[in-house]
């Protein structure tokens, strides 16, 4: 019984208050003529960050892999 309180306590958490801003910008961006356009901008945005970063990452351990200083403690 306390187990499933608990999680529906997270569930109402989650669908009554953290999800409040990302349901306010759905429905501002459904109002607009190019909301569908704004919204798959910043999906694109945030891929080009993770591919940028992680060609970084891995040009790093590439980098100590060729230097032998990987995993030593």
């Amino acid at each position: 019984m306390i187990a499933s309180n608990i999680f529906r306590w997270i569930g109402t958490l989650f669908t009554e208050y953290l999800f409040i801003p990302f349901n306010q910008l759905r429905s501002d961006l459904a109002l607009r003529e190019f909301g569908w356009w704004i919204s798959n901008g910043v999906n694109w945005l945030f891929l080009i960050v993770f591919l940028f970063l992680l060609r970084y990452w891995m040009k790093e351990s590439y980098k100590f892999k060729r230097e032998g200083t990987e995993d030593k403690a």
